[in-house]
């Protein structure tokens, strides 16, 4: 069964950093398009960071751009975002999701993902 875990959130101050991890299981994650995407309350779900799984291309949201940065480690199976110089805007329940076909481009709209996990809070005070 395909299975995707996130790890790695918690409480961090204004400036701090925090990585966070996707663990896949059930399958070889090393080509397959993996998305972070977060979600604050009442807010939409907004694509952060995602890396292709032809070419390995990498996409970030303007607004993190320069902070964080995501990377694939396909001995471990899995996929991080390395979060630096974190601001209380950043704080969000992180998701990472997986596209179903291998060897896709990336995107940053979560609903063109197939695979989803439970998701990882972080939150960033001031």
């Amino acid at each position: 069964q395909l299975q995707l875990v996130e790890s790695g959130g918690g409480l961090v101050q204004a400036g701090g950093s925090l990585t966070l991890s996707c663990a896949a299981s059930g399958f070889n994650l090393q080509y397959y398009a993996i998305g972070w995407f977060r979600q604050a309350p009442g807010m939409e779900r907004e694509g952060v960071s995602c890396i292709s799984g032809n070419d390995g291309s990498k996409y970030y949201l303007d607004s993190v751009k320069g902070r964080f940065s995501i990377s694939r480690d396909s001995a471990k199976n899995t996929v991080s975002l390395q979060m630096n110089s974190l601001k209380p805007e950043d704080t969000a329940v992180y998701y990472c999701a997986a596209l179903k076909q291998q060897f896709r481009k990336c995107v940053l709209w979560a609903d063109d993902y197939d695979y989803w996990g439970q998701g990882t809070q972080v939150t960033v005070s001031s």
